[in-house]
């Protein structure tokens, strides 16, 4: 049987494999969802899209499920507990971070009816087709995230730079960044209904997305 041809990023490792065959670049519209990758992307930061999958259960059991209401009401103590937690990122800023970012969640949640009504508004309401052959292709930022970036930050989300912003598109489908020859990337086109294909320039070079990434993905490739 022929093997099935996927991103590059996606790699041998099991996790990153499944993340890549079933999540990053399926839009995704659940405000649970959204705000998982918004907080799993800015963990990324620094560090490989691998090691944000191997620690993302133990993300969910110690964040409350990603329930941004939970979230929003920790103390001090919770901050103390996961920073003693050996099974999630123990990054005090970002994990403050991911507390301010719940508050602000829930705020945005109140001004638009759902913070999925708000996100999606940056691609006007329906995902961005790329054609890429080649990773190197791929951008680390675009007009889109760098507007997304913008206005998180002055709603008073934390590590939301307009890197982190596309990485959080990739994984949640905001835009489809698998090359064309992945298998993936007609699944993903058909899923979306409506998209827009919009070729970009070669040499844009940037490392695997983050949430990949999201596209995880989920989250990058994953998430870039």
């Amino acid at each position: 049987m022929r093997e099935k041809k996927r991103c590059a990023w996606s790699s041998s490792d099991p996790l990153m494999i499944a993340y890549h065959d079933t999540e990053w670049g399926v839009p995704s519209h659940d405000d649970r969802t959204l705000f998982e990758y918004l907080v799993l992307d800015a963990m990324q930061a620094g560090l490989s899209w691998a090691i944000i999958l191997k620690k993302r259960e133990n993300f969910h059991k110690a964040l409350h499920g990603f329930d941004p209401a939970k979230i929003a009401r920790y103390t001090g103590r919770d901050l103390r507990r996961l920073l003693a937690d050996p099974g999630i990122i123990r990054n005090r800023l970002k994990l403050e971070a991911t507390i301010v970012n719940a508050r602000k969640f829930l705020d945005t949640q109140d001004a638009f009816g759902s913070f999925n009504a708000y996100i999606w508004r940056f691609v006007g309401d329906q995902p961005i087709t790329h054609r890429f052959r080649f990773m190197s292709q791929i951008p680390a930022r675009t007009r889109e995230s760098d507007a997304m970036s913008k206005d998180l930050r002055e709603r008073g989300f934390r590590f939301v730079g307009s890197t982190i912003c596309y990485a959080f598109m990739q994984a949640a489908g905001l835009v489809n960044d698998h090359v064309i020859d992945c298998f993936r990337y007609r699944q993903v086109s058909a899923r979306r209904g409506r998209s827009v294909t919009r070729p970009l320039p070669a040499g844009t070079g940037r490392r695997p997305p983050r949430g990949a990434g999201r596209g995880a993905r989920h989250l990058p490739a994953p998430g870039s």
